[in-house]
């Protein structure tokens, strides 16, 4: 397994858990290799998610730290075999950044996805057009990161219409539905799709308007991705620098920014109506 393909997430918050039981445990790195057969170097790479754990590896760990608690057993074995797992999001690992792949599978696996935007529409729920204004605008992208990255949004929102979707819950900055991203056509063609995917029963559209003052998120926009056990609740927010994951207990700080964001905007029927006034003036 490459380097790029090993330093994922997952691989991360399972080196995470594995470290805090050892320690809780009172073994040393060195103890826990000779259990394992494995040196202590290679057990401080798999607590550092640069080297993948196998699922042996994992089982054994879990003997010798004592855990018995099935439950928790079983999320960190099925967490090993997702570090393992291949998925499409693996393939754009040599066009797009290890966090925006990192994305895909996170998005894959969340049970609600709660978003707040300033700038643009969220790429889940972007037309093609409208996604293309968005890409082609990035100064830094070569041609074929764009390509990738449109064929990454398309496939990413494949899970709009999974047996099983995410509730998806995403408030929009009024400034987000006025600002003409490849033109006044492309706009009014994003905004009917916004209002036909906010009658799908797991989507849910809320607009903040500009009376609404001064929010709670000045830093601009984030997500929230509540994630099914044994994974964490996970936070993400992009940067000139790179995108930024969140985890642990200050998930907390941005799930408090989203109450009070939503307390302060439009409900959905009314956003909908906020919407499609907008739609009809650009008529």
């Amino acid at each position: 397994m490459n380097a790029k393909r090993a330093m994922t997430l997952r691989a991360q918050w399972l080196g995470r858990e594995l470290r805090e039981l050892r320690e809780m445990s009172g073994l040393t790195l060195k103890e826990a290799g000779g259990h394992i057969q494995r040196d202590g170097g290679t057990v401080s790479r798999i607590e550092a998610g640069i080297y993948p754990a196998r699922t042996p590896d994992v089982l054994a760990m879990l003997d010798l730290y004592g855990v018995t608690d099935a439950r928790r057993r079983d999320g960190l074995l099925k967490l090993a075999g997702e570090v393992w797992q291949s998925g499409w999001w693996d393939g754009y690992m040599e066009d797009l950044s290890k966090v925006m792949v990192d994305y895909a599978w996170v998005e894959s696996r969340a049970r609600r996805i709660s978003s707040f935007d300033a700038l643009v529409i969220p790429g889940l729920l972007q037309t093609r057009a409208y996604m293309e204004a968005v890409q082609a605008a990035i100064v830094d992208s070569s041609p074929i990161q764009i390509t990738s990255g449109i064929r990454f949004r398309l496939t990413r929102q494949q899970i709009l219409t999974d047996p099983e979707p995410p509730l998806i819950e995403a408030i929009l900055d009024e400034s987000v539905l006025h600002r003409c991203q490849g033109g006044r056509a492309v706009l009014k063609a994003q905004l009917e799709h916004l209002l036909l995917l906010a009658e799908r029963p797991h989507v849910e559209i809320r607009v903040l308007p500009f009376h609404s003052g001064a929010h709670a998120s000045p830093e601009g926009a984030f997500r929230v991705f509540e994630m099914p056990e044994p994974y964490p609740d996970v936070a993400y927010m992009d940067t000139p620098g790179g995108g930024i994951y969140v985890e642990a207990g200050e998930v907390g700080r941005f799930a408090l920014k989203l109450e009070h964001i939503r307390r302060d905007a439009l409900k959905p029927p009314e956003s909908r109506e906020f919407v499609r006034a907008i739609v009809d003036r650009l008529q």
